[in-house]
């Protein structure tokens, strides 16, 4: 487990950017195969989204990145912008699952199959709604709203 303060927006942007960048340089053996899922859980406002931009961004995501709150997901290709990136990666996936009420909503969507792929990124917003369904070897990043622009990220 590592905990990460963040001051400002810009902290928590360079956070999500050296993660990525560190995720990015590993084998996908180190984490088990399938796609790498990132699960993230925290209030609203404790910086879930600009964490995801920063990350997405780093991976050479070109659209803008937004929480995909009233479609569930978009599906993003990854477009390597470091040398060295792990151009075994594709697509990144981004759900925001803050409306669904159950996880059979998800499933219906596809979900085994984008975890199962392992050239995908997948990134889930308020991923407790879904924990059943979350790979075992899911990145867990809780986010808690400090004081100000303060934010606290805890990595399991």
């Amino acid at each position: 487990m590592k905990k990460f303060v963040s001051n400002n927006p810009e902290e928590l942007k360079k956070i999500a950017k050296d993660l990525a960048v560190n995720l990015m340089s590993r084998s996908r053996l180190d984490i088990g195969g399938g796609a790498l899922v990132l699960a993230l859980t925290g209030d609203l406002g404790s910086g879930k989204t600009t964490f995801a931009q920063a990350f997405a961004g780093t991976l050479g995501v070109k659209e803008k990145v937004k929480s995909p709150t009233f479609i569930i997901f978009r599906k993003s290709k990854i477009i390597p912008l470091l040398a060295g990136q792990n151009s075994k990666f594709r697509c990144f996936y981004h759900f925001d699952v803050y409306r669904i009420n159950s996880e059979k909503e998800i499933l219906n969507l596809g979900w085994e199959e984008i975890i199962s792929n392992p050239k995908n990124i997948v990134l889930v917003e308020w991923a407790d709604k879904i924990e059943k369904i979350l790979p075992k070897n899911s990145i867990k990043i809780n986010f808690k709203h400090l004081k100000g622009d303060k934010r606290e990220m805890e990595i399991t």
